[in-house]
């Protein structure tokens, strides 16, 4: 996205905060390629037994994001890592419900391949990841919202540095952190 459309979209965001319902209409094309982008990474860590396609989860995520009332949006960035925390929240509503439906037979693993898991480890179940990352977020508050950011919302190290408004080396060493935290957790 270039500049003049970055600068479009944080207007057309603040715009929206300040109750322009037109400029929701006009914000979503402008987005939707990356919002699309965001749930694709996130479907793409549930494997072939997908609860969603894209399209249902950015409509979803979409139907989720215009209750957003009280949001003071900064930035393509922050509308993004919100996208990212709404799908995160729809495929871990999805996965609740069919465990709880199905007492935990047949829920689909999440594999965690930006992760960097080793071959022969076991992928993890979407909901216990997210039972980790909320104990990782008590812990350190960055490091569970990075990897919110990476894993569920499929942003760069750069985005996820602008977003929390660290360097990206700090995010890569965050990151190198939050992983091995989160491995320890999901093997026990």
């Amino acid at each position: 996205m270039t500049d003049p459309e970055a600068n479009d979209v944080t207007r057309l965001l603040q715009a929206w905060a300040g109750g322009d319902q037109q400029a929701l209409d006009r914000l979503f094309p402008l987005v939707h390629k990356e919002i699309t982008g965001v749930a694709h990474a996130a479907l793409r860590r549930e494997g072939p037994a997908r609860p969603f396609q894209t399209a249902e989860l950015v409509s979803e995520a979409y139907l989720r994001l215009v209750k957003q009332t009280r949001t003071q949006w900064q930035s393509r960035s922050h509308f993004l890592a919100v996208a990212a925390q709404v799908m995160r929240r729809v495929l871990v509503d999805e996965a609740r419900a069919r465990k709880s439906e199905k007492r935990g037979a047949g829920v689909a693993p999440l594999s965690l391949d930006a992760m960097q898991v080793e071959p022969g480890q076991a992928p993890y179940d979407i909901t216990d990841l997210d039972d980790a990352l909320r104990r990782l977020t008590v812990l350190d508050s960055r490091q569970g919202q990075l990897v919110e950011l990476h894993v569920f919302g499929g942003l760069t190290y750069e985005e996820i540095a602008a977003v929390l408004n660290v360097s990206p080396r700090t995010v890569r060493r965050d990151w190198s952190s939050a992983r091995a935290w989160l491995g320890r957790e999901l093997v026990s």
